[in-house]
């Protein structure tokens, strides 16, 4: 008989087959929300980073998505240099492995890992569980200082492409988040305003970093390639480039 309700809600369509797929699993038709089916986190297997690895250079890519800037959006914070941040996943690869993902192929993992959908930059201590920050925290556990509508947004989002369930708790924190929003944009901060991570958070040679042809100047090219532009008169590559209107910024 449950097969027989699952073969009638796929030839209805997808709203009835979502509602068909939680009886299925014991899961009344009440408890959907968003589209999402209302389920306790299970880890069905065992879970493994291995399993849901992903390349660096995609942080070229998070880098190309947030305007060519070394930003992080939990924060505000404009970096000077990829080396000062983490690669992100918004929603955590454990919690999504808790949430559906354990039974999935190593294929959807990878998938999943390396989604620009799910990707974000963060600091190392906003970023890391040593560090006590976001870990593998859902957003009943976790949210961010700034764009926590967004951020809301967002986890809706990648929960609803990969057909993740969600926990109670974290849909009703995600509730109360977005009945505040105007808005699920992105938030920039204003650079002048921002958070910066300071120079001294890594060694920093300006010329050994930004200055690709090694001709003892940064051009606004090679700035922008290093996701560091636009430049502002406190960035230590700013002394290394020609300010043509001397604003105190360069390649605006």
């Amino acid at each position: 008989m449950a097969r027989l309700h699952l073969l009638l809600a796929v030839l209805r369509g997808p709203a009835v087959l979502v509602i068909a797929l939680a009886a299925s699993a014991g899961v009344s038709a009440s408890e959907t929300w968003r589209g999402l089916v209302v389920a306790p986190e299970d880890r069905c297997d065992s879970y493994s980073a291995d399993d849901y690895h992903y390349p660096q250079s995609v942080e070229l890519k998070i880098i190309e998505g947030l305007g060519d800037r070394i930003y992080g959006p939990y924060t505000g914070t404009y970096f000077i240099d990829r080396k000062q941040t983490d690669i992100e996943h918004i929603v955590a690869r454990s919690e999504a492995h808790d949430s559906g993902l354990c039974g999935a192929g190593p294929e959807l993992k990878a998938e999943f890992a390396r989604d620009l959908l799910n990707l974000t930059l963060a600091a190392p201590h906003v970023n890391r569980c040593n560090a006590g920050g976001k870990c593998d925290s859902d957003a009943a556990e976790w949210l961010p200082d700034l764009n926590r509508c967004w951020f809301a947004a967002r986890v809706i989002e990648v929960r609803q492409k990969y057909s993740l369930t969600i926990d109670r708790e974290e849909a009703g924190s995600l509730d109360d988040v977005l009945r505040g929003c105007p808005s699920t944009e992105m938030v920039f901060a204003p650079p002048d305003d921002a958070p910066e991570a300071a120079a001294g958070d890594i060694d920093v040679d300006p010329l050994a970093l930004w200055d690709d042809n090694g001709n003892g100047r940064i051009t606004c090219k090679e700035a922008r390639r290093h996701g560091i532009a636009p430049v502002g008169k406190g960035h230590p590559a700013y002394v290394h480039m020609h300010d043509r209107d001397g604003d105190g910024v360069v390649c605006e």
